[in-house]
């Protein structure tokens, strides 16, 4: 079912690792493929990341261990395609607009992505968390979210941020999830970096051009790491570890957390004077 298990990781491993081990360890590729529905499972927070990417065939969310995947999870689902998509959840159609999302909740048993239109598909990112408790089915359009505008051209880091699944507009258990825009000529994602010791995170990068990737920092305070990440692909962010990344060229990312508590402002600001 799981094409690739993530297990969490201590400070240490990062130490001494090598940009390879760095990217096994931390970084998700492949993730998209015509015509599938593929997974991964992140061991940090119990997270499922994947993708699903149907054509004229609509694609099923595979059970598991013979149990509807949604036994005990929650999913938040962003389209990244050039076209409409659409969610059936318990028989029940949602039409997706590219770049809106649709959350489905605890105790949902059938869930099947289909593109209308397969000469321009619909493209499914996925995330999912464990839940204790049930919320209500939603279709979130971007159009309907009004975006918050961070960051300033000094840092370079002008962007709009679409809360979809966060309370008051989307209730959930403990799954957070959105999509951030830079702002033409910007480039960083977040300036200064934070942490979440109450949570983990994972950021999936997209729209960019084959030849711009993005450096993904990661690591201690004191002891800072980079990942290259490439068109599509997902870097993990455990709690201990700083994040926050510069493109080749303006970007778009979908942030996805779990943890204890669904305060999206719980971070701890890191100061740029203690970075090395």
């Amino acid at each position: 079912m799981y094409r690739n298990i993530y297990y969490a990781t201590h400070p240490g491993a990062v130490a001494g690792a090598s940009a390879a081990d760095l990217r096994d360890l931390y970084l998700i590729r492949n993730l998209f493929a015509p015509g599938e529905l593929r997974l991964d499972y992140v061991h940090q927070e119990r997270m499922v990341v994947g993708s699903a990417s149907p054509l004229a065939q609509p694609l099923v969310l595979p059970g598991d261990g013979g149990r509807p995947f949604l036994e005990r999870r929650e999913l938040g689902a962003i389209n990244i395609g050039a076209g409409a998509g659409q969610v059936r959840v318990d028989g029940v159609a949602h039409e997706v607009e590219p770049l809106g999302a649709l959350y489905a909740g605890m105790g949902a048993r059938d869930v099947v992505f289909e593109s209308p239109d397969p000469a321009r598909p619909a493209r499914f990112y996925l995330a999912s968390t464990p839940a204790h408790a049930a919320s209500p089915t939603r279709c979130l359009p971007r159009s309907l979210i009004a975006p918050q505008r961070r960051g300033d051209a000094d840092s370079a880091n002008q962007r709009l941020i679409y809360q979809y699944v966060v309370p008051g507009a989307c209730g959930s258990a403990q799954l957070l999830m959105g999509l951030t825009l830079m702002n033409a000529g910007n480039v960083w994602n977040t300036m200064p970096p934070h942490t979440h010791e109450r949570r983990s995170e994972v950021y999936f990068y997209f729209d960019l051009p084959p030849d711009k990737p993005v450096f993904h920092f990661m690591g201690r305070r004191d002891e800072t790491r980079h990942i290259v990440v490439r068109n599509e692909e997902a870097v993990i962010c455990p709690p201990w570890s700083l994040h926050m990344g510069v493109g080749a060229a303006a970007y778009a990312f979908i942030w996805a957390m779990g943890g204890e508590n669904l305060d999206y402002d719980d971070m701890q600001g890191v100061d740029l004077d203690g970075l090395s």
